[in-house]
């Protein structure tokens, strides 16, 4: 793993099975469809496994303390749209789910996950073909487009649409062959890699941990993207001794991260501070493993381990990441990154 070679993990089964799980719709709420991928991943490796309450997918490794515990989290739930309401055309009205904007996905086919069908629409901005006299000619000249200027065709009626089970609270994500993931050299870029690609490293520690110093849940949260409701959930009903996120960490120009193989270690997020020892613990673990780390105090964002200190759930939190472009978007992330972010994990967990 020295001077940027490739780490032991495979950068084709790492794409393969990012891909799996980008295909996996699971808009915050809706998640069922990742969920049936995940426990039956968990189940076959040694790990206990199950789901709780709150949706969470949960993967415990035994320790030889079972006195102590720590947990790992990557959200399981991805951004979209809601539906707010149905026009008497068979139109929808949709509002965004967790940090979604309408311009980023542009008009094209969703994915519309009615209760007992799910069926495509378009997700659609107007014409542009217009004068003044039409509201979408502002969005060409002047103003932003905002969910309240979209809409999505499905040249369904009322009595079709209620038929499908398709009505206010319905999901929509963007179309499965619209999330193809495609690959540039050892990059890979696709919507939702935030969290699937974390999820990826969850269920490659499962099969690279046995038998750590402690207990060891590899959680697969629920309901993230609004509030990081699963991690609330299972942090609130199970002591631990620490919690790591694993998130994308966005590039930008205000931050000093880099593309490449080097995960990003945060010191600080929108919602407070992390551990500066539990850090400096992974500092170390990835010495050991010979991944070289960036570190980065990050705006407009937070994850699990974030959230969950500041709510009082857990004493220790830290947020392991991998440098990503794009975010919320057409996300692109070096396959590197990704797997170094399992290095590092799995010698933590070894070493703690």
């Amino acid at each position: 793993m020295n001077n940027g070679s490739k780490p032991v993990t495979d950068y084709d089964r790492l794409f393969n099975k990012i891909q799996e799980l980008v295909l996996c719709h699971s808009p915050s709420g809706m998640e069922t469809e990742i969920d049936r991928t995940l426990l039956k991943q968990f189940t076959a490796s040694t790990a206990e496994t199950w789901q709780d309450r709150a949706g969470n997918v949960i993967a415990k490794i035994p320790g030889r303390d079972s006195k102590r515990a720590i947990a790992i989290t990557a959200h399981k739930d991805e951004i979209g749209m809601i539906v707010k309401s149905i026009d008497p055309d068979g139109c929808l009205q949709v509002r965004r789910l967790g940090g979604s904007f309408p311009w980023v996905y542009g008009e094209g086919v969703v994915d519309i996950l009615g209760d007992r069908q799910v069926i495509s629409g378009i997700l659609s901005f107007g014409s542009r073909h217009v004068s003044h006299e039409s509201p979408q000619k502002a969005q060409q000249v002047d103003t932003p487009l905002f969910w309240s200027d979209a809409w999505v065709e499905t040249k369904c009626s009322l009595k079709e649409l209620a038929a499908l089970g398709v009505r206010s609270g319905t999901r929509v994500v963007v179309g499965k062959h619209r999330k193809q993931p495609f690959r540039l050299k050892d990059y890979i870029a696709s919507y939702t890699l935030d969290n699937k690609a974390s999820v990826a490293i969850l269920l490659a520690l499962a099969a690279k941990i046995t038998n750590p110093p402690v207990d060891v849940y590899l959680v697969a949260s629920a309901k993230e993207e609004v509030g990081a409701i699963g991690a609330l959930y299972f942090t609130q009903n199970q002591t631990l001794e620490a919690l790591i996120a694993l998130e994308i960490c966005p590039l930008a120009d205000e931050y000093p991260v880099e593309s490449g193989i080097a995960p990003v270690l945060l010191s600080q997020d929108n919602y407070g501070i992390y551990d500066e020892l539990l850090n400096a613990e992974i500092r170390t673990a990835a010495e050991k493993a010979a991944v070289p780390l960036q570190l980065a105090v990050i705006d407009g964002f937070g994850s699990d381990a974030s959230i969950a200190m500041k709510f009082g759930h857990v004493s220790r939190g830290a947020c392991l990441s991998f440098p990503t472009q794009n975010t919320h978007g057409y996300e692109i992330a070096h396959l590197g990154a990704i797997a170094n972010c399992i290095e590092v994990l799995a010698t933590y967990c070894m070493t703690i």
